[in-house]
């Protein structure tokens, strides 16, 4: 584990990641806002939280995924691209590693169940879905590092 020194610096990572999983992300970038060298951040991040930041990232991503798979009326493609994947490749092969079930296979499972969906317009059309990240109202708050 981390010492408790380092703690509020990989909180602070962790909680970056948390609010900037659609955005590229890279290992060098989370560091930095731990303040930490990347190979240090990696060994006490994964000593930490049991997982390295790379795969909590793509575990955040997977998990917001399949959210929007069970209740957005959006294609996988669009899914897969809201949530920061950049290849609908990767993001079909990670998904059903990490869920064990493709995420189409997932959404469907999910829409036979009968659940409501919302409309994927009316999702972009409030903010809630922002993938040009052009609307103000849709952008987290600025990280000013406090």
């Amino acid at each position: 584990m981390a010492t408790l020194g380092l703690l509020p610096h990989l909180r602070r990572a962790h909680d970056h990641i948390d609010r900037h999983y659609r955005e590229p992300l890279d290992l060098d970038a989370v560091a930095r806002v731990a303040g930490v060298s990347k190979f240090h951040f990696v060994r006490t991040f994964e000593a930490t939280y049991g997982e390295t930041p790379m795969r909590y990232l793509t575990r955040r991503r997977i998990e917001r995924a399949q959210d929007l798979l069970r209740h957005a009326n959006l294609t996988v493609t669009e899914i897969c691209m809201l949530v920061g994947f950049a290849s609908l490749g990767a993001f079909s092969r990670r998904f059903t590693l990490l869920v064990g079930e493709s995420p189409t296979a997932y959404r469907d499972r999910w829409a036979a169940r009968g659940g409501p969906h919302v409309p994927g317009c009316w999702l972009f059309m409030r903010g809630a879905l922002d993938p040009g990240g052009t609307a103000i109202s849709a952008k987290p708050p600025a990280d000013d590092g406090r």
